[in-house]
């Protein structure tokens, strides 16, 4: 039955799906780990990289992570090339805004308008959803610390922890259990290493493997954005390891 109407976004099963946009979603689940953790005094996004080399020139590639303007960025699960038409959407959308209004563009409404172009994608003919999902997360002064997951649909929610690409189950399930009002930010990084370690296809996952980005309020009062140094990525990932012996004390204690 469902071959009879999966071939175009537009047309309905008598179940009342389409299967196009669930097959985009399903792709989803392919990617790399992507956690995104709201602490009290920060937001944070951290991704699993897929294509690792040490040919890779870094300073010119990005998998996971993107900067749309000095207070959001977002990170990406599904298939990149899809991620970097919208960033691009994104980033002139939130341009606009400051240019228009003197300010940065609220968080929700800059999540609002790239929903309203994937919504856009599944209703017309001749065209196929993006498969792509975002992690959103900023500041603005009427909301504070923001984070927003967007899927090929068009829909979107707000989070205060949430995980998407593979593994996601295993990932929602920790955070559910360790996540608290009130984190700040050094134990939202210690929670989000404590994740990707278990999620990750990898024993050691390491900054060659991992983006970690940021928006954070500096002492001065000013919100910034800044990825994480390699240094600072191996130190979290190596702290969240599970350490030798610890399996065996576990068990000799039952």
């Amino acid at each position: 039955m469902a071959r009879r109407y999966d071939s175009q976004t537009t047309t309905f099963s008598p179940e009342g799906r389409l299967y196009q946009v669930e097959y985009a979603m399903e792709a989803i689940n392919l990617a790399g780990s992507t956690i995104g953790i709201l602490a009290d005094d920060a937001v944070i996004l951290a991704g699993e990289k897929k294509t690792t080399s040490k040919l890779l020139d870094q300073g010119k590639q990005h998998e996971k992570l993107f900067k749309i303007d000095d207070n959001m960025f977002c990170a990406v699960a599904g298939i990149t090339s899809d991620a970097n038409v919208l960033i691009n959407k994104l980033r002139v959308s939130a341009a606009r805004h400051v240019y228009t209004y003197g300010e940065s563009m609220p968080v929700e409404q800059l999540t609002t308008s790239i929903c309203d172009v994937k919504q856009g994608y599944t209703q017309f003919g001749g065209l196929r959803p993006f498969g792509v999902s975002f992690l959103i997360a900023g500041y603005d002064e009427s909301h504070g610390f923001q984070l927003y997951h967007t899927d090929p649909s068009g829909n979107f929610s707000g989070w205060k922890a949430y995980a998407i690409g593979i593994n996601n189950n295993t990932a929602q399930q920790i955070m559910r259990q360790d996540w608290k009002e009130g984190m700040k930010l050094q134990e939202a990084l210690e929670l989000t290493a404590k994740v990707l370690t278990k999620t990750m296809d990898t024993a050691n996952p390491n900054a060659e493997k991992l983006e970690f980005g940021i928006v954070e309020k500096t002492a001065s009062g000013k919100v910034a954005f800044r990825m994480l140094s390699d240094a600072e990525v191996n130190k979290l990932m190596a702290d969240a390891a599970p350490k030798e012996g610890e399996g065996e004390g576990a068990k000799s204690s039952d």
